[in-house]
C-alpha cells in the first residue's frame, strides 16, 4: 500500500488558505504557496488577456454559429444546475446568440434545489434540454467499489459518467462544440491529486470496480480516456471545448444575484452541492475521514481573484465543514439510495487508505499529456 499522505509540520500560505493537507504543497521563502505563484505566473496572464480579447470572443462566437448552420444545435453545454453550468447557459443563449442544446446526465443524485434550477433556466431561455439517465445498479455497483477500496476520490464514478456521456453524446450527432463553464474566476486553484484524482482514468475505475465491484461486467456505464477526449476528439473528430466564462468578467456573488433575481434560481450552501452525494463526500466525507476540507481550494480561489478576503476565508473555515444534524440526513440517503445499512456505510470510514496510486492508472499519460500541452503551448497545462 501506498502511503496516503506524508507527515509534515502543519502551515499555511500567507497569501491564500492552502495548508500542508495538500501533501505536495510547496512555499517560497515569504510563505507564498505554489497554487499563489502558479496562478499570478500562468492563469493570471492567460485570464486578462482572454477578458481584453472582445475580438477573439466574437470570432469564437461566429465560427460557433457557422458551424451550427442548417442544424438545430451549434453547441452543447452540460448543465448540473449549479451556478456556473446555469449562468453559462444564459450567456450562451441571451448574449452570444447560440443555439445551445442543453445536456443533463442523472445519475442518481440530484437535489430537488438541482432539478427546479435546470427547469427554471432551460424554461425561461426556451432551450432544449437532453437528459440521460445512468444505469443506477451499475452506477450504484461502481460507487460501492470506491467505498471498499480505501481511495479519496470516491466521488469519481459520477464524474466521468457526466463527461463521458456528454463527449459520446456530442460525438454521436456531430456537434463540434462544447461549452464548460469551467472558469479562473472561481476555480483557478486545483484540488490536490491526493484529494481528488483524475475523474476521467478510465483504467483506475475498470480495475477498482473489477476488484471490488458486484456485478464483473458493465454493460451500460459509459467510460471516456484521456487519450479519446484530449486528443482524438478534439484533433480528429474537430469537436472543441470553450470555457467561455474566461472571457467575460465573472463575480460568484454578482452571477448568483442576477440569476436569483431573473430565474428564480436557488442557491446551494456549498459549491457542487447541487448532487446529493457530492454534497455527502464534500461536506462530510472527506473532511471527516482523511482532514481533507475541499473549502480551501475554492476560498482561495476566490482570494486570488479578488473575491473574498483572507481573513473571511479563515472565519469560515473556524466553522465545521458540516453540523451534525443536517450530516445525520445525508447519512441516511445515501446508505439507503446504496442500499446498504448506516453502519456499514460509516465503517467504510476506518478501512485502511490508499491511494489512486495503489491501482492501476493512467498518471503516466497525464503527464506526458500536460508537458506536450506546454511544449506546443495547447491551453492553459500548468504543472506542480
Amino acid at each position: 500500500m501506498v502511503e496516503f499522505i506524508k507527515k509534515r509540520e502543519y502551515k499555511r500560505c500567507i497569501n491564500c488558505v492552502m495548508d500542508t493537507t495538500d501533501s505536495q504543497i510547496k512555499f517560497d521563502e515569504k510563505g507564498v504557496c505554489d497554487h499563489c505563484s502558479l496562478f499570478y505566473k500562468n492563469s493570471l496572464p492567460y485570464w486578462e488577456k482572454c477578458l481584453s480579447d472582445s475580438e477573439g470572443l466574437q470570432k469564437k462566437i461566429n465560427k460557433i454559429k457557422k458551424s451550427g448552420k442548417g442544424k438545430d444545435f451549434d453547441c452543447i453545454i452540460g448543465m448540473s444546475g449549479g451556478l456556473d453550468s446555469s449562468y453559462l447557459v444564459y450567456l450562451a443563449k441571451k448574449v452570444f446568440g447560440l443555439s445551445p442544446l442543453v445536456f443533463h446526465v442523472d445519475a442518481g443524485w440530484n437535489s430537488d434545489i438541482a432539478v427546479s434550477n435546470i427547469e427554471s433556466i432551460v424554461n425561461t431561455l426556451n432551450v432544449d434540454l437532453f437528459t440521460e439517465v445512468i444505469n443506477w445498479e451499475e452506477m450504484k455497483d461502481i460507487q460501492l467499489s470506491f467505498f471498499k477500496s480505501g481511495v479519496s476520490h470516491i466521488d469519481a464514478p459520477q464524474d466521468h459518467a457526466f463527461f463521458a456521456t456528454m463527449y459520446k453524446f456530442a460525438s454521436k450527432y456531430n456537434i463540434k462544440n462544447i461549452l464548460t463553464g469551467s472558469n479562473i474566476s472561481t476555480e483557478c486553484v486545483r484540488n490536490p491529486i491526493d484529494w481528488m484524482y483524475f475523474q476521467s482514468d478510465s483504467s483506475q475505475l475498470i480495475d477498482i470496480h473489477k476488484k471490488y465491484g458486484s456485478k464483473k461486467i458493465l454493460n451500460n456505464f459509459p467510460t471516456t480516456s484521456i487519450i479519446w477526449h484530449k486528443f482524438w476528439l478534439p484533433y480528429i473528430r474537430r469537436i472543441k471545448v470553450f470555457a467561455p466564462l474566461d472571457f467575460v468578467p465573472y463575480s460568484k456573488k454578482e452571477a448568483m444575484k442576477f440569476l436569483q433575481e431573473n430565474f428564480n434560481w436557488k442557491p446551494y450552501k456549498q459549491k457542487h452541492f447541487e448532487s446529493r452525494f457530492t454534497k455527502f463526500y464534500e461536506g462530510f466525507w472527506l473532511p471527516k475521514r482523511y482532514g481533507f476540507d475541499v473549502r480551501l481550494v475554492q476560498f482561495s480561489s476566490l482570494i486570488l481573484t479578488k473575491q473574498m478576503t483572507r481573513d473571511e476565508a479563515i472565519k469560515e473555515l473556524s466553522k465545521a465543514p458540516y453540523d451534525e444534524d443536517t450530516i445525520s440526513k445525508e447519512i441516511e440517503y445515501v446508505a439507503n439510495k446504496l442500499e446498504i445499512s448506516q453502519k456499514e456505510l460509516l465503517e467504510y470510514l476506518d478501512i485502511p487508505k490508499k491511494s489512486y496510486k495503489d491501482y492501476k492508472n493512467q498518471s503516466g499519460i497525464y503527464k506526458l499529456g500536460s508537458q506536450i500541452f506546454r511544449l506546443f503551448k495547447l491551453g492553459m497545462a500548468a504543472k506542480r
